[in-house]
């Protein structure tokens, strides 16, 4: 399932950083569900060396070389943001709705650590 952070789509202030309200999350179901038809891609933003550790296959773009490669996205693709658990993932798809008005971006409920637990059980997370 897919769904918003809060039901309003306002841009707040907090700290003299503006947030998104309607930031949206999706399960590793709806994911798997979604890859499977070939819905929408998973971007993998955690360290190379987390990635080397423990991958799902993903594409990996490092959390601080997203931004030098944003023209390389489509618009017209879905993309889920992935990291360890989210947290990052979180913030990175804020900075990217709020500074340059991305609106094609889900955040993967849990990260990695969320797709080894309900899709991948191979996956050996340190």
């Amino acid at each position: 399932m897919v769904h918003g952070c809060l039901n309003s789509e306002l841009k707040y202030k907090k700290q003299n950083r503006i947030f998104v309200d309607n930031m949206r999350f999706i399960t590793p179901a709806d994911c798997k569900a979604k890859l499977d038809r070939n819905e929408l891609q998973v971007i993998d933003i955690r360290e190379k060396y987390e990635y080397i550790a423990c991958n799902a296959g993903f594409t990996n773009i490092p959390m601080d070389e997203l931004k030098e490669k944003l023209n390389a996205l489509n618009p017209g693709i879905e993309y889920v943001v992935m990291c360890r658990s989210g947290k990052r993932a979180e913030a990175l798809v804020n900075f990217l709705e709020t500074e340059f008005s991305y609106a094609n971006l889900l955040v993967l409920e849990g990260g990695i650590q969320g797709w080894a637990a309900q899709i991948d059980q191979s996956l050996q997370l340190d």
